[in-house]
């Protein structure tokens, strides 16, 4: 009965550490170590099987790890071929009606050539574990000096997803039975938390993007901007944002109907999108209707000039509206200090009105162009004029 209860706070414990997490690294991770302690493991991974490349790649490493694992891998994959009861395993056992059943596997299995059936039916038939031992994991396990592992498929959504591997150094007791079993158990509750964790990722997503076009959307800048800005006024970094007002969007809609205007806005999102990714991290965003704005946070004000002069060409070659008006405030100019995300979108907006007002088929430029600052300084006309900034961050 004890026993019974430790597991049943042991899997209580790996949820709600899953529950907790904020990002999938830290789920990832919450999910490793939880199963790893509650199965008395030293060492877990979690693996995702990617069908395309045809490979499980390892999304942590948690607990005591051999030289070379690092906790979050870039490049750690494996070719299924090599691990093939990932596949075969699920599809023969878990298509034909059975359950997604754990496996133990130990580093005194046979390592031999890979069709070496005899050896791993009899292995397998002493343990009642089903097709376990295949001949790359004994390998693994005796050159990072492990005695035994217990591997778990994980089934999200209905299909497999990847696997738990939890294992236990040399000279531990090996994993029974009742720890494959428990360890199937583990899996199931990883494939919940995995689940929770993505859907949240997804409305994160969904709270920063803009549905139409697949861009940042305002909170997405303002959050983005803001840390900016602080990095800054920390080391002066410099800091640009480009303020783009989408021409003749009203025209098209009212002439062609709404569907081609969103049209028009996709195909500019993407020539911005393009364009963005001149800029090394640039963030590309739709503000809201026809507004757009670029936020580039290291490149110097002229190179940043120079990706908006070719987004200003590229969009007086679209098919339909009437090109762009461009606005560009950047810390490496002189604008003066620049204390807040306010005052830099102000200039930005200002000068982007000045070159919708001219017309300029150019970028107009904060600190370039001298009615800019006056404009951004001016207070707004009213609570419509295109000047005032959007939302009121200080």
């Amino acid at each position: 009965m004890g026993g019974d209860d430790a597991r049943l706070r042991a899997v209580v414990s790996l949820a709600q550490a899953m529950a907790a997490a904020h990002t999938p690294p830290e789920s990832w991770r919450a999910a490793a170590l939880g199963a790893c302690q509650a199965l008395g493991g030293s060492f877990a991974a979690l693996s995702v099987w990617e069908r395309g490349p045809g490979r499980l790649r390892v999304l942590v490493n948690a607990g005591e790890r051999a030289e070379g694992e690092e906790e979050f891998p870039d490049d750690e994959t494996y070719p299924v071929h090599q691990f093939p009861e990932i596949t075969e395993f699920l599809h023969e056992r878990w298509a034909g009606g059975g359950e997604p059943d754990a496996w133990v596997e130990t580093a005194d299995g046979p390592v031999g050539d890979a069709g070496d059936g005899e050896a791993d039916s009899a292995v397998a038939g002493a343990h009642g574990y089903g097709r376990v031992y295949r001949h790359q994991r004994v390998a693994a396990l005796r050159r990072r000096r492990r005695g035994c592992c217990v591997v778990a498929p994980i089934v999200l959504h209905g299909r497999a997803w990847g696997e738990l591997y939890v294992a236990r150094p040399v000279g531990e007791p090996v994993f029974g039975r009742e720890d494959a079993d428990f360890a199937t158990v583990l899996a199931a509750v990883v494939a919940a938390g995995i689940s929770q964790t993505e859907r949240l990722e997804e409305v994160r997503k969904l709270a920063f993007t803009d549905p139409l076009t697949g861009l940042a959307n305002r909170r997405a800048v303002d959050a983005r901007l803001d840390e900016a800005v602080e990095l800054h006024r920390a080391d002066g970094t410099v800091v640009s944002l480009v303020v783009c007002d989408l021409n003749g969007l009203k025209g098209v809609n009212d002439s062609l109907g709404h569907a081609v205007g969103d049209r028009l806005l996709e195909r500019f999102g993407s020539v911005l999108s393009r364009c963005g990714a001149m800029l090394p991290g640039a963030l590309a965003a739709r503000l809201g209707g026809d507004e757009f704005c670029l936020l580039a946070v290291g490149p110097g004000a002229d190179e940043v000039i120079e990706v908006a002069t070719e987004l200003c060409d590229r969009a007086a070659e679209l098919e339909q509206g009437d090109g762009v008006a461009c606005g560009i405030a950047s810390t490496g100019d002189p604008i003066g200090p620049v204390t807040s995300a306010r005052r830099l979108f102000r200039l930005a907006d200002a000068a982007q009105y000045r070159a919708k007002a001219a017309r300029s088929a150019r970028p107009v430029v904060a600190g370039r162009d001298g009615e800019v600052i006056r404009l951004a300084d001016s207070p707004p006309k009213s609570a419509h004029d295109r000047r005032r900034l959007r939302g009121s961050r200080p």
